[in-house]
Formats: C-alpha cells, sequence, structure tokens
C-alpha cells in the first residue's frame, strides 16, 4: 500500500492476536516494525522471526505500557534502533470480565490503566518526533464493545469508549502538524479470547452478525494498513469498525 516502504511502526501488544496480524502486515507492506510485549518475550521473538524469514526487519522491545516510564523508554528504543517513528499502533489490551456486581477496583483500574492510560502514554511519548517532523499516523484499537457496551464488561467497554474520545480530541490537537489518529474497532475476531468462550455463547454471537461469521486478525490489520498508508491522508478522527455489521 502507498507510502508505507520503509516506514518505522511501533505497533504495542503484538506477541500474538489481532496485534501480532498487524506487525507482521505492515511489515509484509514494507515497515519496519517493532513489536512490543509486555510477558510474552517468546511469542514476541517469533513473530520478529516470522517477518524476518520474509525479508522484512523488526524487533522485539519489552515493556509495560501502563507505566508511563515504560511507555517513554519503548518510543526511546524505537528511535534507537531506526531512527525515528512514523506510526503508532496502540493495540496492548487486557480483559478482566465479571459482572459490575462482581467487579473489584483492581479489575477496574487494570483494565483501565493498560486499555485507555497505555494508550495515553504512548501517544505522549511519541508525539515529539511526531511534532518535530510534522508528520505521522496514529492508529488506536477499540472495540465495538466500547460503542454499544457489552454486559460483563464494564471496565473494557469505558476503556474504550475512552479511547473513541481519546482519538477524536487528539486528531484535533495534532490536525494541523499532519498527524492523524484513527480508531479501529473490531468486532468478534477469532483469536485466543474468542477461543475461551463457550460454544453456546460462540453461536449465539455469530447470529447476530449479519456476515454470519467471526472475523480474523487479518481483517483488522488491513484496516489498520490501510489508515497507516496515503490512501488515508484526508482521513482522520474517525472510527471504523470491522465487525460484519455487528454494531450498526
Amino acid at each position: 500500500m502507498e507510502g508505507l516502504q520503509g516506514k518505522v511502526a511501533l505497533v504495542t501488544g503484538s506477541s500474538r492476536g489481532i496485534g501480532r496480524a498487524i506487525a507482521l502486515e505492515l511489515a509484509r507492506r514494507g515497515c519496519r516494525v517493532i513489536v512490543n510485549y509486555r510477558a510474552q518475550a517468546q511469542a514476541a521473538e517469533e513473530v520478529v522471526r516470522e517477518i524476518q524469514a520474509a525479508g522484512g526487519e523488526a524487533s522485539a522491545v519489552q515493556a509495560d505500557v501502563s507505566v508511563a516510564e515504560e511507555a517513554q523508554a519503548l518510543v526511546e528504543a524505537t528511535l534507537e534502533r531506526y531512527g525515528t517513528l512514523d506510526i503508532l499502533v496502540n493495540n496492548a489490551g487486557i480483559t478482566r470480565d465479571t459482572l459490575l456486581m462482581r467487579m473489584s477496583e483492581e479489575d477496574w483500574d487494570a483494565v483501565l490503566d493498560t486499555n485507555l492510560k497505555g494508550a495515553f502514554h504512548c501517544i505522549k511519548a511519541a508525539q515529539r518526533t511526531f511534532l518535530r517532523k510534522r508528520q505521522g499516523c496514529i492508529i488506536n484499537i477499540g472495540s465495538v464493545s466500547g460503542l454499544v457496551g457489552n454486559a460483563g464488561q464494564a471496565n473494557y467497554s469505558a476503556a474504550k469508549a475512552g479511547l473513541v474520545g481519546l482519538t477524536k480530541a487528539v486528531a484535533r490537537e495534532l490536525g494541523s502538524r499532519n498527524i492523524r489518529v484513527n480508531l479501529v474497532a473490531p468486532g468478534f475476531i477469532e483469536t485466543d479470547m474468542t477461543a475461551k468462550l463457550p460454544e453456546g455463547m460462540l453461536s449465539q454471537v455469530v447470529e447476530r452478525i449479519p456476515l454470519a461469521r467471526l472475523g480474523q486478525p487479518q481483517d483488522v490489520a488491513a484496516a489498520v494498513a490501510f489508515l497507516a498508508s496515503d490512501a488515508a491522508a484526508y482521513v482522520t478522527g474517525q472510527v471504523l469498525c470491522v465487525d460484519g455489521g455487528l454494531a450498526m
């Protein structure tokens, strides 16, 4: 896709699932990729090896983005390794699902700290580079849960809804410097997370999806690649649902 060759992309939480697919797709389109992970070192190195085996360039960097200092160090490691940063994909996320009446403050804080505050930390750390270059692309990975809510996910839905507001606010702040900020909201995607759902619940979910199937991580990765490319040069502050029509 136009404009991605040689660009440097930092993808948080990219050792598995959707993040892994995004890292692989951006690398396939010519980006040099920082594969960020919090705990899954072996999985992250496997992503790096897969990119390198296909002729791409990638490095794995450990950081917990919920901690401001670690997010700053992650961006600094990217600049040290590749000299610049062009694309930031805030994908890192966790779930602590339970009904609100059973949800502890710890479960609430953990999800908000990683899924929402983590994006804030990374944007703040990366924006200095983007502002200096007067160019940059930020893509936040939200969820349809942040648009329509989901029972048992008050913390996750709140964090992902917060990402929508963050995306639009930062898009307004940085637009005059040619820095674009968008959000991709996946629906039910076939990952380790959805694999844990009971069979009966999964079939009920599919019945609610107009396209009558779960999505693939590659579906989300393709949307991210589009938003990162020159083809989306006039797109900012937008929410792109990749959900088979679920949130309509």
